[in-house]
């Protein structure tokens, strides 16, 4: 099956040791059609020596800098203006997510049955490491609320893999700049009525200690952005 342009955005703040384990990962799934975007959000660990020197090995396609840290959701933004390709995946810098997991995701917008993918740490059979219940236990009330407002059956809203078609994306005007980011790009793909797909997905979740950055206020601020939107869009559905 002929696989056409993948996008893939790696929003990067201070991954100065995984960012390239990842993009050798993301080479070794033997894909060869890809445009690799990484967005250093104003690291100061050393993680742009390495960008620089992933993109002068042209490991890497394109890289962009900011000159202060904005957090995930602008950096989002930021790699989603350089995508060119048919679909959009976004990737995180660290080793939490397995991109062996690529031809999972793809399968269902290959086969033109899905616009969009979610990776679920919660189905399938996949290895996931075994962390924090609270994390587990805020993951799911917010993606139970999510549910509830944009009427979606999600089991992990807040993933770290969402694969689109690049034109779902264009439809979409993005505002969070931090973590907030995941519950909005969800609330208007559903407005958008497209068709979202789930599949299971291995997790290797780290520890603070291990590099680990989200936390309660994070969670605080998804609260407020599934409602926000959640309202808004009930409100005038083309506010996207």
């Amino acid at each position: 099956m002929s696989t056409p342009l993948l996008s893939i955005i790696i929003p990067t703040y201070n991954e100065q040791k995984t960012l390239a384990k990842i993009v050798t990962a993301i080479h070794a799934t033997g894909l060869t059609k890809l445009e690799i975007i990484v967005v250093d959000d104003g690291s100061t660990d050393g993680t742009g020596a390495v960008v620089k020197q992933l993109k002068k090995s042209k490991q890497i396609q394109k890289a962009v800098v900011h000159d202060r840290n904005q957090g995930k959701g602008a950096a989002l933004r930021s790699g989603i203006a350089q995508a060119t390709g048919t679909f959009v995946l976004i990737q995180d810098a660290d080793l939490e997510y397995d991109p062996r997991d690529y031809s999972r995701l793809l399968e269902p917008l290959l086969e033109d049955r899905a616009d969009v993918v979610f990776g679920s740490r919660f189905v399938g059979s996949r290895p996931h490491r075994v962390v924090f219940f609270w994390h587990y236990l805020a993951n799911y009330a917010l993606t139970q609320l999510s549910n509830f407002f944009n009427n979606v059956n999600l089991t992990d809203m807040e993933t770290g893999y969402k694969v689109f078609r690049r034109e779902v994306l264009k439809k979409i005007t993005l505002t969070e700049n931090s973590f907030g980011i995941e519950p909005e790009l969800t609330a208007k793909v559903a407005a958008q009525r497209v068709r979202m797909y789930e599949v299971g997905i291995a997790y290797y979740g780290r520890t603070y200690e291990e590099g680990k950055k989200i936390g309660m206020l994070d969670a605080v601020r998804a609260v407020w952005v599934v409602i926000k939107w959640g309202v808004l869009l009930k409100i005038n559905p083309k506010s996207l």
